[in-house]
């Protein structure tokens, strides 16, 4: 990259110009949103009953069933991130958390990562919600939630992609 200009500073992206060198030696402009990276993370309880969220998403315009997720805090881990996320949308602490990799959300435009996680052993430790969010929780079998992703019910891709790894690895 050549030249970089901020363009707008929120409180959750950036937004800025990055001027950059093509392969043919010719510069191009990009716009970039900065985001500071996410978790998500599948809430499976001994009954291979799932914890979903059900929640307005301005994006879509419309209510959303997701995994639990939420915003790295600044020095945060993410496996910090996880276990706060998890205890503040649906009131459970990850007896353990196995990372399931994780992904750009676009990268053409954003440098948001998104890192997955399995929670299970499950153990009732709520917090409070963030004072803006209005979250539900749905507990529902696995097999649900991924018929749910057939039937195009569940849209979120970090949903679509943590349920169908977790499938793949139960062999679902």
């Amino acid at each position: 990259m050549s030249r970089s200009q901020q363009i707008f500073s929120g409180k959750v992206v950036k937004l800025a110009l990055h001027e950059i060198r093509l392969p043919d030696g010719s510069t191009a402009v990009r716009e970039l949103i900065e985001h500071q990276g996410a978790v998500g993370v599948v809430a499976l309880d001994e009954d291979q009953q799932v914890l979903l969220v059900r929640q307005f998403r301005i994006g879509a315009g419309r209510d959303l069933y997701e995994i639990p997720a939420g915003i790295l805090e600044p020095g945060e881990t993410p496996e910090v991130c996880a276990a706060r996320e998890l205890r503040e949308e649906v009131g459970y602490q990850p007896g353990t958390l196995e990372a399931l990799g994780g992904f750009f959300t676009a990268p053409g435009y954003t440098t948001e990562f998104i890192h997955l996680f399995l929670a299970r052993n499950l153990i009732a430790a709520p917090l409070p919600q963030d004072h803006d969010e209005f979250v539900e929780c749905v507990r529902l079998p696995l097999i649900r939630a991924l018929a749910m992703i057939d039937q195009g019910e569940i849209v979120d891709s970090k949903s679509l992609i943590a349920l169908l790894r977790i499938a793949r690895r139960l062999g679902l």
